[in-house]
C-alpha cells in the first residue's frame, strides 16, 4: 500500500494544476460575454456534477471514519484525495458562475440542501469502502468524458476543463484500483464483500431528491446511461480484477462469485438492449472512442 500511494504522489506532482487555470479570465476581461449560454442538457450535467462534488466534506468524514485504525497509507490517501478533489466543486462552479449560466439562487438552495443532507456510505468496512471508491472514481471519469465530448461543439472551454477533471479521477481510481487488486491477490476470499458493492452501488449524488429525473434525461439525451455504466465502468473493472478467475476458499465467498458472474452476464444484455434502442450504431461508438480515452489516460498516468 505504501508503494502504491508514492506512486499516486509521484504522477500528481507531474501534472499538478490549479482550477484557475482553467478559467478564461483574460478573455472575460476583454469581453464579459465571452463564455456561451449553456444548453440545457449540458447545464443539468454539470450542475449535477457539482452537486455530487460539494459533498466533500461528507465523502471526507465518512472515509476517515471508515479507514481509522486501517494502515497507515489509506489514512494518508484520504488526505491527498481531499486536496485534489476539492478543486473540482469549485472549478464547476465559478465556471457557472462566470458564464451566468443557471439561476443563481436556485443553485445555491440547492447546494445548502444537499450539503445539510450530507452522505450515509452504508459501508462496512475499509475494503468496501476501498472497492465503492474504485468504481465511483471511473464512472465520475467517465461521466465527465462524456459530458466533455457531448458539450466539445458547445463549450470548448469547458470541455477541456472537465477532462482535467477526468484526468485526477484517473489517478484516484487507479490507487483505489490497484488496492483493491492487492487484497484480492492476497485473499480470495475478499470477493464476497467486492460482490455488495458492485451489486448495490450507487452514486454518492443518489441521494438528492431529483437524482433519477436527471439521470432519466441525462441518459435520454445520451451523455450518460446503463450502457455507459456498465461497459465502460463495471466491465472495465471486472475485467480488471478478473473476478470469474478468482479462487475463494470459502463457500460464501464462492457462492457470492457465482452470483456476481450470473449477475454481470444479465447486466451484460440489458445495457447492450439499451444502447441500441436509444440510438441504433452511434452509442456504440461513442463508448468505443471513450474506452480510447480511458485507455490513452490510463497509458500517460502510466509513464509518467
Amino acid at each position: 500500500m505504501r508503494d502504491l500511494l508514492e506512486r499516486h504522489r509521484e504522477r500528481t506532482a507531474k501534472v499538478d494544476w490549479a482550477y484557475h487555470e482553467f478559467l478564461p479570465l483574460k478573455e472575460l476581461r476583454a469581453n464579459p460575454d465571452f463564455l456561451p449560454k449553456l444548453s440545457p442538457t449540458v447545464y443539468l450535467a454539470v450542475e449535477t456534477a457539482l452537486f455530487t462534488e460539494v459533498n466533500l466534506p461528507w465523502f471526507t468524514s465518512g472515509l476517515t471514519q471508515i479507514f481509522k485504525g486501517s494502515l497507515a497509507p489509506m489514512q494518508e490517501f484520504i488526505h491527498d484525495w481531499t486536496s485534489e478533489e476539492d478543486q473540482h466543486g469549485l472549478l464547476l462552479e465559478t465556471y457557472l458562475l462566470l458564464g451566468d449560466n443557471g439561476d443563481h439562487r436556485e443553485r445555491s438552495r440547492l447546494r445548502k440542501q444537499i450539503v445539510r443532507v450530507g452522505w450515509e456510505p452504508h459501508i462496512e468496512d475499509h475494503f468496501q469502502a476501498i472497492a465503492y471508491t474504485a468504481m465511483q472514481e471511473l464512472a465520475t471519469q467517465v461521466f465527465y468524458l462524456r459530458v466533455a465530448h457531448f458539450c466539445q461543439e458547445e463549450d470548448p472551454l469547458l470541455a477541456r476543463a472537465l477532462r482535467r477533471l477526468a484526468r485526477d479521477e484517473v489517478l484516484h481510481m487507479a490507487f483505489y484500483r490497484d488496492a483493491v487488486k492487492a487484497h484480492l491477490e492476497v485473499e480470495p476470499d475478499y470477493v464476497e464483500p467486492l460482490v455488495k458493492i458492485m451489486l448495490e452501488f450507487a452514486m454518492p449524488g443518489a441521494g438528492m431528491k431529483d437524482y433519477a429525473t436527471r439521470s432519466a434525461i441525462l441518459a435520454r439525451q445520451g451523455v450518460y446511461g446503463p450502457d455507459h455504466y456498465f461497459n465502460l465502468v463495471v466491465d472495465k473493472l471486472w475485467k480488471e480484477w478478473d473476478v470469474p478467475a478468482l479462487m475463494p476458499k470459502a463457500e460464501t465467498a464462492r457462492a457470492a462469485q457465482r452470483k456476481i458472474i450470473a449477475q454481470h452476464e444479465k447486466l451484460g444484455r440489458i445495457a447492450a438492449r439499451y444502447a441500441v434502442r436509444a440510438a441504433p450504431g452511434t452509442r456504440e461508438k461513442d463508448a468505443a472512442r471513450i474506452a480510447l480515452q480511458q485507455q490513452e489516460d490510463m497509458l500517460s498516468v502510466a509513464e509518467d
